[in-house]
């Protein structure tokens, strides 16, 4: 439990912090720390990217050769006691001779998941967890790693634009643009910050597109996703155009003929079989495959056809949808989500929170619908 209401800001300058990382520390989990010492921040660090010092490190080194005796440490996540690309953070605190540890937020690995508080506390350093709202905070910033960490598969963020009768594209397939400016923008923004973007077949076949962030000071680029049972995608189209170099992940199904696979694959396509009796089922079968291979989050950018598949699985985490003051009308327009669906409202998955925002002439919502 937090002491004081110093604790509190301090522990939510650590979770401040932590947000630098985003996009830049994939799989690993973004980290801020604050070291404090007689009422002082003296030291402040995050986990800057994949592979450098963790957040406990950076922020002991911008100490510098203070003695730092007695100080206490803030960090968004609990802190890590095995040797990775990086040695124990809790070995740097013990070393550094800090005796108050502030935490955030658990670690779900399994390698994890409160060994490091307990070594800390086996080396007579006291412990504090924060509850309440930091600690929702620190978890809801991590999403992809925890589920990552608990299932093996990536945390799915679908998001998709409408107009005011719900409608993604007209009867005939036209969607371009149903969004502004700004919300366009802004998606290139969250493909900058997952490990992949995926589409079904329908819409790569209609858009031809990039599946790129086209935005300035990009980190890297997403993987490229294509869920293509029987393995349609062109050769000439941009996404394997522009494969190996932007990696590309076509998903297919037992029934795709060799030729195709053989000839994505030859073009720089890496490909992926999801078996399984029904869509949903073969949709888990590429997600786990997906996190098998380190991808921890995506952005599910439709169609309507994949992206009820994902619904029907059970593998939307979060959606965010655009509301863009449009009317299409129409009995053949499309919806944002096809698949199977429920049969009673009842049995209809409720989002757990509900935010909405303006996004330049549009309206942003977002609904989180698991927290991990």
């Amino acid at each position: 439990m937090l002491r004081t209401e110093t604790d509190h800001l301090h522990l939510a300058r650590a979770i401040e912090l932590a947000e630098r990382g985003l996009g830049r520390v994939t799989p690993n989990p973004v980290v801020g720390a604050v070291v404090v010492q007689d009422g002082e921040v003296v030291g402040e660090g995050w986990h800057e990217r994949f592979g450098g010092p963790h957040a406990e490190r950076a922020a002991i080194g911008a100490c510098g050769d203070r003695d730092l005796a007695g100080a206490t440490i803030y960090v968004s996540l609990e802190p890590c006691c095995h040797h990775g690309k990086t040695p124990p953070c809790t070995d740097a605190i013990v070393e550094a001779g800090i005796k108050r540890v502030v935490v955030a937020a658990d670690d779900p690995t399994e390698k994890a998941s409160g060994r490091g508080l307990g070594i800390l506390r086996d080396e007579g350093i006291t412990v504090d967890v924060a509850g309440g709202e930091l600690a929702a905070k620190a978890r809801l910033q991590n999403q992809a790693f925890r589920k990552h960490a608990r299932t093996g598969r990536p945390w799915v963020l679908f998001k998709s634009a409408m107009t005011l009768d719900g409608k993604v594209a007209t009867r005939t397939g036209d969607s371009k643009w149903i969004s502004g400016e700004g919300s366009r923008a802004v998606s290139h923004r969250w493909r900058s910050t997952v490990d992949a973007v995926v589409v079904g077949i329908g819409t790569a076949l209609a858009d031809d597109p990039q599946l790129t962030a086209r935005i300035p000071d990009v980190h890297r680029q997403p993987r490229r996703v294509v869920f293509d049972a029987t393995g349609r995608l062109p050769l000439d189209s941009k996404l394997v155009s522009e494969a190996p170099e932007l990696p590309l992940t076509v998903v297919v199904s037992r029934a795709a003929p060799r030729s195709a696979t053989d000839a994505l694959e030859s073009a720089g396509a890496d490909l992926i079989v999801a078996a399984g009796e029904n869509e949903p089922a073969r949709v888990r079968s590429a997600l786990d495959q997906l996190g098998e291979a380190g991808v921890t989050s995506l952005l599910l950018e439709g169609g309507p056809h994949l992206a009820g598949a994902f619904l029907d699985a059970g593998e939307i985490d979060e959606v965010r949808l655009f509301l863009a003051p449009l009317l299409l009308g129409g009995a053949a327009a499309r919806d944002p989500l096809e698949g199977e669906g429920v049969e009673r409202i009842g049995d209809a998955l409720r989002a757990l929170t509900l935010e909405c925002e303006r996004s330049d002439e549009d309206v942003l919502i977002r609904a989180r619908l698991r927290e991990w």
